[in-house]
């Protein structure tokens, strides 16, 4: 009976860790962290293997300088967006989904941009954030860029059942998922 018990108690558990309701709060947990620049939190809410190789602080300086540098300083615009989740799916012992939400950001150039110059970052900044909705705004010396952002939320071995995200607007996360979960993510993507 005990066995029984134990094996309901555990089941109920692994079902809510893997619930949309579990995950709500975290996805707004990372979104509030990143447009608060609060890099620990950024991390707390990342899948672990993502900065296991090089560490959790080259993770937040990498973080911090993507935000923030001697040419540019990178903002959200939103305060507070509406997430759209997939179906979570279970693949391999772990679960997946994909958030998504509009996510307008600004960047701010240190240096006045001449117009040749602005030209070129416009299709740099249109490059790395996947979309063509660049505005250059020169009295502003900025970029408004309109784009859709994609979190990823994981939940396997590496984060003891929990909701863990990466965010797929970065090329390093993106490039992680990509390699470290080939298979799953064409399973993924096809569905």
């Amino acid at each position: 009976m005990k066995q029984l018990s134990f094996l309901v108690i555990f089941f109920t558990i692994s079902t809510f860790a893997q619930s949309l309701e579990s995950l709500k709060p975290i996805a707004k947990k990372l979104y509030d962290a990143n447009y608060l620049m609060e890099f620990d939190a950024i991390a707390d809410a990342t899948y672990p293997k993502m900065y296991q190789e090089k560490g959790r602080d080259a993770f937040i300086e990498k973080l911090d300088s993507d935000y923030q540098n001697d040419e540019f300083r990178l903002r959200l615009q939103l305060p507070n967006v509406v997430f759209q989740y997939s179906e979570i799916r279970k693949i391999d012992n772990a679960f997946y989904t994909f958030i998504t939400f509009r996510n307008p950001v600004r960047y701010f150039f240190e240096m006045k941009l001449t117009a040749e110059q602005a030209a070129e970052k416009k299709k740099q900044l249109q490059e790395i954030n996947r979309t063509q909705d660049v505005t250059f705004e020169p009295a502003r010396n900025s970029f408004n860029i309109k784009k859709t952002t994609t979190y990823i939320a994981i939940s396997d071995e590496n984060t003891s059942g929990n909701w863990k995200l990466l965010n797929l607007d970065d090329k390093e996360q993106r490039d992680f998922f990509e390699k470290e979960f080939n298979i799953i993510f064409q399973e993924l993507k096809s569905k």
